[in-house]
């Protein structure tokens, strides 16, 4: 048996009192008292471990903070974060199309001019085909609702002794006839000619900067190549950015056509089924479905109050609903998943938590922008490492490492 892998145990002290000679157990040699034990090592790994964890604790309690912090801030400063968002989202979307028109010899500044028009000439488009038939829409909902009411009339019948009881009730409780005061609230029309100006300034500011960014992506790509000190992560960088930006304008361009051929078959519907506006209701449809699980509620609750309010009777008053139903239980189920595949698969819970969250500081247009914000920073997360927050608790690293691509 070789010493060096058995190695005898310390002497005991001697009849003196002298220390013991220290035995190295890595290489078998002997170390006077004074000398360093190996512990150190192992105590130098243990304290940078500590001071790792520390790190990432503070790290994660500034992120949750930040978290929490951000809402009000980007709330307080919409006037300046909105349209800062809102342009670096269409820059995400628009840069592709500028590239492409550039390969086939347009000028850059003449190709992101031209994005930016394509991209104002859809929603005018969009506008064109829903903003007056919904307006409409938006000032018939009293009537609508009254007329509902006269269709539930046949069913009151059997619960007419729930009002009696409610009378008593109010009678024991000394309550009498009260007035009622009805303050009329402005038409859809009135609400949008004051809100005209702010949005118009708003919409004009987040073109310019969308323009400014598009033109500006040229000579970013070439920063992050050759102002770097290391090549390797000067290329990794412009992979990452590379990377965001195809993957979302994948994503918007894939669901974009998804839900242009939902607004066809839902037009096509409405006119089969009577409503009035087919086109506005196609175009409706198309547009509520780039919000996942909120805009078809939205649209179902839409179709039935229209359907109840116009139709004879309630089966005949739930037949758009129901239909409108159907076509999202295909499209979600089955040719979205089929089309998008696993690379744009997205857990539910992210997306209704980023559609509350962008809700509550942007109002309709933070909805909008949630889904592209929420799929831009899983693009990011997959170059940097996702968070770890769970397995943090218990002992691992804040951060996952980077996914590496599927080859295939």
């Amino acid at each position: 048996m070789n010493e060096a892998s058995n190695p005898p145990p310390a002497p005991a002290p001697g009849p003196t009192g002298a220390d013991p000679i220290v035995v190295d157990r890595n290489h078998g040699n002997a170390k006077e008292p004074g000398d360093q034990p190996d512990d150190t090592h192992r105590t130098t790994i243990w304290v940078s471990r500590d001071l790792n964890r520390l790190a990432s604790a503070l790290l994660l309690v500034l992120g949750l903070g930040l978290f929490l912090a951000l809402p009000f801030v980007l709330s307080i400063g919409a006037v300046v974060f909105l349209p800062l968002v809102t342009a670096l989202v269409l820059t995400i979307i628009l840069s592709p199309l500028a590239d492409t028109m550039t390969r086939l010899g347009v000028s850059n500044l003449i190709a992101s001019f031209m994005a930016v028009v394509v991209f104002i000439g859809v929603v005018l488009l969009a506008l064109a085909t829903i903003l007056s038939p919904a307006i409409d829409l938006f000032d018939r909902v009293p009537q609508l609702v009254a007329s509902i009411d006269d269709t539930f009339t046949q069913f009151r019948g059997q619960l007419d002794w729930i009002n009696d009881l409610n009378q008593r009730l109010g009678q024991l409780a000394g309550r009498g006839s009260t007035n009622e005061v009805v303050i009329a609230s402005p038409s859809m029309i009135e609400r949008l000619a004051l809100a005209t100006p702010t949005l118009v300034l708003e919409t004009l500011l987040t073109l310019l900067m969308a323009f400014f960014m598009i033109e500006a992506r040229v000579r970013l790509r070439r920063r992050l190549l050759l102002e770097r000190a290391e090549f390797d992560a000067s290329l990794r960088a412009a992979r990452a950015i590379r990377d965001v930006q195809d993957r979302v304008a994948s994503y918007i361009l894939t669901v974009g056509l998804i839900n242009a051929g939902v607004g066809v078959i839902a037009g096509l519907g409405a006119w089969a089924l009577g409503l009035d506006a087919p086109v506005m209701w196609g175009g409706l449809a198309a547009l509520l479905n780039f919000l996942p699980y909120l805009g078809p509620l939205v649209m179902t609750g839409i179709l039935l109050l229209v359907g109840l309010g116009t139709a004879d009777t309630i089966f005949l008053g739930l037949i758009p609903a129901a239909c409108y139903l159907g076509l999202h239980a295909v499209e979600a189920n089955a040719v979205t998943p089929a089309i998008l595949g696993k690379r744009f698969t997205v857990n539910p819970v992210l997306i209704l938590i980023a559609i509350s969250y962008f809700t509550w500081i942007w109002g309709v247009l933070g909805a909008l922008l949630s889904v592209p914000i929420l799929i831009t920073l899983i693009a990011v997360f997959q170059h940097l490492g996702h968070p770890n927050i769970v397995g943090f608790l218990f002992g691992e690293s804040l951060f996952l490492p980077p996914e590496e691509e599927d080859p295939e």
